[in-house]
């Protein structure tokens, strides 16, 4: 590391803090502001942080590594983010801005129940305790990495406290609006930092080079759909459009970490701007990303990954950061790193804490606030979803502190752990919007029994060595989820003949 990139990061840092010192002088004193903003965010804003939110470090490091070796095939992914954004536009939207709602499930809890709205929330959490775990380890390791390179060797905790720490500063200060706004400026960084690194390689390739990678087929956007591969490869057509639709109108029509962002919006026009907004700066960000990576492979004349050294393609990015970027430059990209883990950590954070104290009834803020009269502090008006951050904080950190990574891309391996219970959640949903005659108990029935299902597929799925493509598990979900529906709903058969005569017989 050379001394520029150490100011490059320590500048961005100071700045960064900066404004969060101003946004959380604005940010109001209730649990309202704290979670929602008083539905008073630009619609540019809550783009830029739905996009920070749902890329994180999963797409800054790993879609690189993904486009050397498979090429510009999350872009097909973006174009079925699109179709599904569009209907989440349509449909969700206005349900969502009928009412100044703090959550997605609360519109299952006045369809269903407070018991299903827990549920549906309970998922929630501890999907985004699992995901966020991967993202924030994700983030952390090429720091570790590029420390140990610097001669300045840095522990797992040591890399995951600190970064915990600063994001929960600014998270427990200014709630919702801070995050938003944070978003905005981390997006901006490593976006540009993108830009840069195309152009910087892209100077350097000769057409040769990029015949060749058309010849490896590295400049398709959709692999070739075969009986072979259609199951377990999310990047032919149909999976790409039709799975990456269905998962987009689960993440962003029924997660709280995304609703959350949309109910904070002024209007439903801006809110649909915020959405659709967000869909094709998402595609743009990946196209930058997969580009770049097609890019690396020309420079390296089409080297696989095991002949450059590297145990996985979220190892390639970091790398090249550290090792070909001239200084200053390399330390705006780490700087972006950072930026990118800490965007996704602030959003998860803010979304938990608030489906915690939301769908859970009064519980939750009542035992809050007990503990903090037995230790001797009265509770204020945000004290409940300040602990409740400072909880779900030291939650992650132990989550993140234990996992390990693997061979798997992590954007890939994060979409999986979202795929188990995205599935079920749409299909409640659906319910709930198109099929008003099925009664509670057939819902939740279906809801727990698709779940584990779900469970099944894909931890039976990874010991059997059976995969099956994250763009299918959201569909695979809503298909067990309504088939568990229309079985719970089926009618016990009367008893007839002689079980008639001993029933009657045993009641007497």
């Amino acid at each position: 590391m050379k001394p520029l990139d150490l100011v490059v990061i320590i500048l961005y840092f100071v700045s960064l803090s900066f404004l969060i010192w101003r946004v959380s002088r604005r940010a109001g004193g209730s649990s309202q502001d704290f979670l929602s903003a008083h539905h008073d965010l630009p619609w540019w804003a809550l783009c830029l942080s739905l996009v920070a939110t749902e890329t994180s470090t999963l797409t800054f490091i790993s879609i690189p590594g993904v486009g050397y070796t498979q090429g510009l095939v999350f872009l097909g992914i973006a174009a079925g983010y699109c179709v599904g954004r569009s209907i989440v536009a349509y449909w969700f939207l206005p349900m969502y801005t009928q009412g100044a709602l703090t959550s997605a499930y609360t519109l299952l809890g006045r369809r269903y129940g407070a018991s299903m709205q827990r549920l549906a929330s309970g998922a929630f959490l501890i999907t985004r305790f699992l995901a966020e775990s991967i993202r924030l380890l994700a983030g952390a390791l090429p720091v570790i990495w590029l420390f140990s390179h610097s001669g300045m060797p840095l522990g797992r905790w040591t890399v995951l406290g600190s970064i915990l720490a600063f994001t929960l500063v600014y998270t427990i200060l200014g709630g919702l609006r801070a995050v938003v706004w944070s978003d905005a400026i981390q997006l901006g960084l490593y976006g540009t930092g993108a830009v840069f690194c195309v152009i910087f390689v892209g100077s350097t390739l000769s057409a040769s080079g990029w015949h060749q990678a058309w010849k490896a087929g590295l400049l398709h956007v959709f692999h070739p759909v075969t009986r072979y591969n259609w199951w377990h490869d999310p990047f032919t057509i149909v999976a790409a459009v039709i799975g990456g639709a269905v998962l987009s109108v689960a993440s962003h029509g029924t997660d709280q970490l995304m609703v959350q962002r949309l109910l904070a919006a002024r209007s439903l026009r801006e809110a649909r701007l915020a959405l659709i907004g967000s869909a094709v700066v998402v595609a743009v960000l990946f196209g930058l990303l997969s580009l770049l990576g097609v890019q690396l492979w020309i420079s390296e004349a089409g080297r696989s990954l095991d002949v450059l050294g590297f145990d996985s393609p979220d190892a390639l990015f970091p790398h090249f950061i550290v090792t070909a970027l001239p200084a200053g430059i390399s330390g705006l990209l780490i700087a972006g790193v950072l930026s990118a883990t800490m965007g996704s950590l602030s959003s998860t954070l803010n979304a938990m804490a608030g489906a915690s104290l939301t769908d859970f009834g009064p519980a939750p803020r009542r035992w809050v606030e007990d503990v903090m009269r037995f230790a001797g502090y009265v509770p204020q008006a945000l004290s409940a979803p300040r602990f409740m951050t400072l909880f779900w904080g030291i939650m992650l950190l132990l989550g993140a502190a234990l996992f390990t990574m693997g061979s798997k891309s992590a954007v890939i391996l994060g979409l999986t752990i979202a795929g188990w219970s995205y599935g079920p959640t749409l299909g409640v949903f659906l319910c709930a919007l198109f099929l008003p005659g099925i009664g509670v108990r057939a819902v939740k029935v279906g809801f727990v029994v698709s779940l584990g299902m779900m469970a099944f597929v894909l931890i039976g799925g990874q010991m059997a060595g059976f995969s099956i493509a994250f763009s299918w598990l959201v569909p695979l979900g809503i298909l067990f989820h309504l088939g568990a529906v229309g079985l719970a709903r089926i009618p016990y058969p009367e008893r007839t003949g002689p079980q008639r005569a001993f029933k009657e017989h045993h009641d007497e």
